[in-house]
């Protein structure tokens, strides 16, 4: 007999994520117990969504248990923590680079009976802390999961319990992944929308946009609000898919500066039809 509680999960780091995860469960009826650096969040969280807190007697009778810090504090509890595991336990991440963390946390798991999935959840929000919490925050959202090393059958088993254990989170798809391709998307998808958003409200302009500014402003400048301390650490941790995902916009942008300085009508007119092209193609896939 396993020596976790099913339905009970442990959750490490109580921000957006992490305490989304957290009232996820709880409104489900499921156990939630949870550790946080700041204590006092931990204390908040007890009025209403957790039962208490992921000390070392409880870590042992978790099924489920989400690494939702940041990559190396993430890292650090794990290395400090899985002696207390239980056998038959799934712990999974949710970090916003696979790379590092699945490295070093499968190497982890691989001298412990617990089975290391690493996880990201496509969803979130400009904000942060337990606060922006909510328990809709996965409701249809996709997963990217990086499936272990193991063998296809006992693969397939330990997806289909997970699967099982995050159905209250209510995720809309589950999409396999390798750790190298999910960081070579996210690059992209997540990583370039954050930096583009994050230097275009440098411009000195931003300061006097009010009266003059609608939804395309609002569109690009959401993502500029983020978690500077959380956001250094995961764009290193992908600086090599970062950095060339940032030098194909500096190129790109110049095209569109060079048209505009010669006055090149065709030119520029062909770069914007070709963006609306792509766009319009991406939509239809």
């Amino acid at each position: 007999m396993p020596a976790f509680i099913e339905k009970r999960i442990g959750i490490v780091g109580l921000g957006l994520i992490g305490g989304s995860f957290a009232k996820a469960y709880s409104a489900a009826g499921w156990e939630v117990f949870a550790w946080n650096r700041t204590h006092s969040t931990v204390e908040l969280a007890q009025i209403e969504t957790i039962e208490g807190e992921l000390t070392d007697d409880v870590i042992p009778t978790c099924e489920l248990i989400i690494l939702a810090s940041y990559p190396a504090a993430s890292i650090a509890w794990l290395e400090e923590k899985a002696p207390l595991i239980s056998e038959g336990a799934i712990v999974i991440d949710t970090v916003g680079v696979k790379r590092a963390i699945v490295e070093a946390c499968s190497a982890i798991a691989s001298e412990h009976p617990f089975t290391f999935v690493g996880c990201h959840p496509m969803a979130g929000t400009q904000f942060s802390g337990f606060a922006h919490a909510r328990a809709n925050m996965f409701r249809n959202a996709p997963l990217v999961v990086v499936p272990p090393e193991m063998d296809d059958f006992e693969r397939l088993d330990v997806l289909e319990r997970l699967k099982a254990l995050l159905e209250p989170c209510g995720f809309g798809s589950f999409t396999l992944s390798s750790a190298e391709e999910h960081d070579r998307m996210i690059a992209y998808t997540s990583q370039l929308a954050h930096v583009v958003s994050n230097a275009y409200v440098k411009s000195p302009t931003a300061q006097k946009h009010k009266g003059f500014s609608a939804g395309s402003f609002k569109d690009l400048t959401r993502v500029a609000r983020l978690n500077a301390t959380m956001w250094t650490e995961l764009f290193l941790d992908n600086a090599d898919y970062l950095s060339d995902e940032i030098g194909f916009i500096i190129d790109s942008l110049q095209a569109y500066k060079d048209a505009i300085d010669e006055g090149d009508a065709e030119r520029l007119h062909d770069l914007l039809s070709e963006g609306d092209r792509l766009k319009r193609e991406s939509e239809s896939r």
